[in-house]
């Protein structure tokens, strides 16, 4: 699950922040949880975005099959082949080489519909944006909040 923020989007960008929550399945079954968040200066939401997809998937310490969760149809249709790219080019190559040594399913989800996971996604990178850095006891309590089975 991964979501971006941007604090006035466009021109007018302030501070962006993009976050990632990581849940791995291991071998008891159980679901570890990790939230990484990067602070990215001024960026606009489609560029925190990718970045939050690039954050996520660099986390991961070895191949997998990872199945990437965003609210983000420009994510999802462009990393697909639907959409062409026509800006971030840096970005993109970025997430090209995040996502190469993983099998990776780009799934959609519709933003602010509830979901803990990409709700507390959004918590963070908003968090991180707006504080611009990262925020250990936010985080933690932020974690803490999530229902298990999420």
């Amino acid at each position: 699950m991964c979501d971006g923020s941007s604090l006035g989007n466009g021109s007018q960008a302030v501070a962006a922040g993009a976050a990632a929550l990581l849940s791995q399945v291991d071998r008891a079954g159980l679901t570890p949880r990790k939230l990484v968040v990067e602070y990215l200066g001024s960026a606009t939401n489609q560029q925190a975005e990718i970045m939050a997809v690039c954050i996520g998937l660099e986390a991961l310490n070895r191949p997998c099959q990872a199945e990437v969760v965003t609210d983000s149809r420009y994510v999802v249709e462009t990393m697909s082949g639907r959409f062409r790219r026509h800006a971030n080019h840096d970005l993109w190559a970025r997430l090209d080489q995040a996502a190469a040594p993983h099998q990776v399913a780009w799934q959609w989800t519709p933003g602010h519909a509830g979901h803990p996971e990409q709700e507390a996604c959004d918590r963070a990178a908003r968090h991180t944006a707006k504080h611009r850095g990262r925020d250990e006891a936010f985080l933690s309590r932020l974690l803490a909040s999530l229902p298990a089975d999420a």
